[in-house]
């Protein structure tokens, strides 16, 4: 699957998108591969409560099952204004 980064948290990781192999079942069971990953990871997903996720570009919760999805987005809160 795709896996896309926005914000602070491109920045932290150091990429925009990556195309991602895993057996995750949920978004959380990814976090948590990546965070294993490297130190950058670890730090981007260090506290999900700042973080939100888009599943196939739709907002979802970290429980959201990740079976036949294309892409994830992680993406710090939007604000309005």
């Amino acid at each position: 699957m795709d896996v896309l980064y926005f914000a602070w948290v491109r920045e932290r990781i150091g990429l925009p998108r990556e195309t991602v192999s895993s057996d995750a079942a949920t978004v959380m069971e990814l976090v948590e591969e990546l965070r294993t990953r490297e130190d950058r990871y670890a730090a981007a997903f260090a506290d999900i409560s700042a973080l939100r996720v888009a599943v196939d570009q739709e907002l979802s919760e970290f429980d959201a099952p990740l079976k036949g999805v294309r892409e994830v987005a992680f993406f710090p809160p939007m604000t309005g204004g």
